[in-house]
């Protein structure tokens, strides 16, 4: 599949070495040859994938910097730390372990947009792809301070108190599902004063759960934290861009409130604008309207989110999955530098995280999803706008309906060959009523 997200696949099939090779080399010529850093999650197939890729960029005379494995995050940063012309992270994220990708990131460090993507797919596709002569064919270089960069900037913030951190010393259990968080998130945590307890640490890219850092995915953490009596869990995804919290009794809270803290949290230390997507709780839209900050909705997806902070100027921004962006660090998701926000956000309220939630807005949300297979979402789509046409409508991304207190949202998966449901009330009863009527338009 290949979008906006990257040129994603299951290995084997869809993504193969030549495919891999040729979207590698298309970009390549995209960047004129550039400098391009190369980092990957701990899935087994990344090393075939980042050979393949590093071969299609070779073969265009960029210069290489391999970063090894680490978080997507990570790679965003050191394109720009190292003035490099983009970058390529190779993860599928939180997509099962036969599948990979290759997510193609500018030189601003952050993915492309839409028309930047275009642009390489073109190359591609018509095969206009500038490969060099023998004497300026690229070389690769290995870079080993990328992990260390990223800590230093997290801890750089103004408002991260490393010294009253240090002194609080939380006791923290986090779940790295053998993905690319281990190592760095130890270390940054062990940088804060934490009393840390990895599971799942080992980056050997066999996923012991689903990647998704969903409720029910994380039942191993919840008891790791009620065994280790710990102040809190985190969960991350292979590639570390999306966080979920277990609180200190042991619950996953959601994650849509791992944004929602860290947004509370920002806005008391400085005002200006919020950036979420379509599908985030409308507990932003209330946190932000405390602060008397204005919240902005955008299209799924982080490029979308991402450049809509950059054009109003947001000092934080991401989406309900658990995606934290913050502008100070980088504009990409990033769940090491929501960490630290969410342990001095505790620090500084002197409340559990359990404590802590229970001051925020409540919302219930659902997320379902259903396969395409032969469904025309379409025409769905269509059937559903003319049966609420009276409601409140919004086709940012997909068909939204806005009621009173509740909103249900259905679009096609940028990565999947689904249609994601997602809906949210303040009441169980509302929801599961949301749900069931509208599922039923795809059986």
């Amino acid at each position: 599949m290949i979008s906006v997200s990257g040129i994603r696949g299951v290995i084997g099939d869809a993504l193969n070495p030549e495919v891999i090779t040729k979207y590698s080399a298309a970009f390549g010529t995209w960047a004129n040859g550039g400098t391009i850093v190369i980092g990957r999650d701990s899935r087994v197939s990344g090393e075939l994938v980042k050979t393949a890729a590093i071969a299609g960029l070779l073969a265009t005379g960029c210069k290489i910097i391999e970063i090894g494995v680490v978080p997507t995050p990570t790679v965003e940063i050191a394109v720009k730390n190292l003035n490099a012309h983009g970058g390529i992270a190779i993860t599928a994220s939180h997509n099962p372990v036969e599948w990979n990708a290759l997510k193609l990131i500018g030189p601003n460090g952050f993915f492309l947009t839409p028309t930047q993507m275009d642009e390489v797919l073109e190359l591609a596709q018509l095969n206009n792809i500038e490969y060099v002569e023998w004497d300026r064919i690229g070389k690769v270089q290995y870079y080993d301070y990328a992990i260390q960069n990223h800590i230093d900037r997290i801890l750089e913030l103004s408002y991260i108190d490393v010294n009253a951190l240090q002194k609080r010393n939380f006791k923290v259990v986090v779940d790295s599902i053998n993905g690319a968080g281990g190592v760095i998130a130890l270390k940054l945590l062990t940088e804060l004063g934490c009393e840390v307890i990895m599971i799942n640490e080992e980056a050997h890219g066999i996923f012991p759960r689903n990647p998704e850092p969903t409720a029910e995915n994380l039942s191993a953490l919840e008891t790791a934290v009620m065994h280790h009596k710990a102040d809190i869990g985190f969960a991350v995804d292979p590639d570390v861009d999306r966080l979920a919290i277990i609180s200190n009794n042991g619950k996953a809270i959601g994650e849509e409130y791992t944004l929602s803290i860290v947004t509370d949290f920002i806005l008391s230390h400085k005002k200006g604008p919020v950036v979420v997507n379509a599908s985030t709780t409308m507990a932003i839209d209330d946190i932000a309207a405390k602060h008397d900050s204005k919240c902005h909705r955008t299209k799924i997806g982080e490029i979308h989110v991402s450049s809509k902070m950059k054009e109003v100027h947001a000092v934080i921004g991401g989406e309900g999955n658990g995606g934290v962006i913050l502008p100070d660090i980088h504009l990409g998701r990033d769940a090491l530098t929501g960490m630290a926000l969410i342990l001095q956000y505790m620090l500084e309220k002197k409340k559990t995280i359990s404590d802590s939630v229970e001051l925020l807005p409540f919302y219930l949300m659902k997320k379902d999803k259903i396969a395409l297979n032969k469904i025309d979402s379409g025409k769905i789509f269509d059937k559903i706008l003319k049966d609420y046409s009276n409601e409140k409508i919004d086709l940012t991304d997909g068909v939204k309906i806005v009621f009173k207190e509740s909103w249900i949202h259905f679009r096609k998966s940028n990565t999947e060959p689904i249609v994601r449901i997602i809906a949210e009330s303040k009441s169980q009863k509302e929801l599961d009523k949301l749900i069931k009527s509208f599922t039923s338009y795809f059986h």
